[in-house]
């Protein structure tokens, strides 16, 4: 929808210049005209986003309602890592942002449950129903889930997306998201948090689990952004520029390589505590293989114990394993193996035809 919008504002931009008369004093104003149907084509784009989030908010209470509560509550991370006039009212303020909540209705709110955290992938993406089968089955197994819609994340407008910070302070976002959940429902249990991401979610995970391991008691990063200076090597420039503008980065690797390195979870492999375990898939399209590699390798380096599975080729590329095939299910069910023992869960999954009893209706 974005690009179909973007394509027909350039069109009718290009329509505009193609029959206005041309004074030789006016020669730089279709370009000026065209720079403004951009930034209209811009901010429809984000209000297109808000809109599809409204829409999306409603399904989730349609696919997963029967068996979990859906709410989505109004917190606060640390303050921007910019601040365009520090001096300006409110500079310095917490960020605002909203989390989703998800309670299982089978619980007995007199006893104490596991949480999941449970941040979502992309550089500017959301928490979509594209999760609700996990989701199901996580519940399914007595979890409660926190997704914190952290600063960067679409469907909020582009105030919110302007405010990322990759690899930066998102990741104080989702933490907050974890103490707002231990500190307002009494039967979360703030001993048996676990934290589970894909992807740019991975990315998160790691961090997180690195720079808080007292806060988690295992974790799971599946095909995590690992090094983002490996990253920046092997993707197009529209992918780089979205780090180094002006509101993110604002420097491209080759000009701050440090600022790169600081948000890259590879680097800080020393630091790990928390029981870990880590997947990525050999025709990952999105997140390279060889960024894995790299993470495992340095864990490996700094002598860490952790778990890890390099699978070979299987469909789905960098979606292998939130897929609904039956090979997706088995993994996943591998994955809440691996947390049942940290976490414990009051149903954790034994096998196959309980997860997908769980998961699918």
């Amino acid at each position: 929808m974005k690009r179909i919008c973007g394509i027909a504002a350039i069109v009718a931009a290009a329509l505009a210049v193609a029959v206005s008369p041309v004074r030789a004093q006016d020669a730089a104003e279709p370009e000026t005209e065209l720079e403004v149907l951009k930034k209209h084509s811009e901010n429809l784009g984000h209000r297109l986003d808000v809109l599809e989030k409204k829409i999306d908010d409603l399904i989730w209470f349609e696919r997963v309602g029967d068996v979990a509560w859906v709410d989505k509550v109004y917190i606060t991370g640390p303050p921007l890592a910019k601040e365009k006039n520090p001096t300006a009212l409110g500079a310095g303020n917490p960020t605002k942002f909203w989390s989703y909540v998800i309670i299982p209705k089978a619980i007995d709110r007199s006893k104490k449950y596991p949480l999941i955290v449970f941040p979502h992938g992309g550089v500017h993406a959301d928490f979509s129903t594209y999760y609700t089968h996990i989701v199901r089955e996580m519940v399914g197994q007595g979890y409660v889930v926190v997704a914190a819609e952290y600063r960067g994340s679409t469907g909020y407008g582009k105030s919110h997306y302007q405010k990322i910070d990759y690899g930066g302070l998102e990741v104080e976002d989702v933490d907050a998201s974890r103490a707002y959940m231990i500190e307002n429902y009494p039967f979360v249990d703030g001993n048996r948090v676990g934290i589970v991401g894909w992807s740019h979610g991975g990315l998160i995970a790691l961090h997180n689990i690195f720079d808080h391991p007292d806060h988690y008691k295992a974790a799971f990063a599946g095909v995590p952004v690992s090094d983002l200076v490996a990253r920046m090597g092997y993707y197009e420039d529209d992918y780089r520029e979205l780090y180094s503008a002006e509101y993110h980065i604002g420097k491209t690797a080759h000009e701050d390589v440090d600022e790169y390195r600081r948000r890259s979870p590879v680097n800080k492999a020393h630091l790990l505590k928390t029981p870990l375990l880590v997947h990525t898939n050999t025709n990952d399209e999105d997140v390279n293989v060889l960024e894995v590699e790299h993470l495992i390798r340095a864990l490996k380096a700094e002598g860490k114990k952790f778990e890890y599975e390099i699978f070979e080729d299987l469909p789905g590329g960098h979606s292998f394993d939130r897929l609904d095939t039956k090979r997706a299910r088995e993994i996943r069910l591998k994955i809440y193996k691996f947390l049942a023992p940290h976490l414990k869960p009051p149903k954790a999954f034994t096998t196959l035809d309980e997860l997908t009893a769980a998961g699918y209706r």
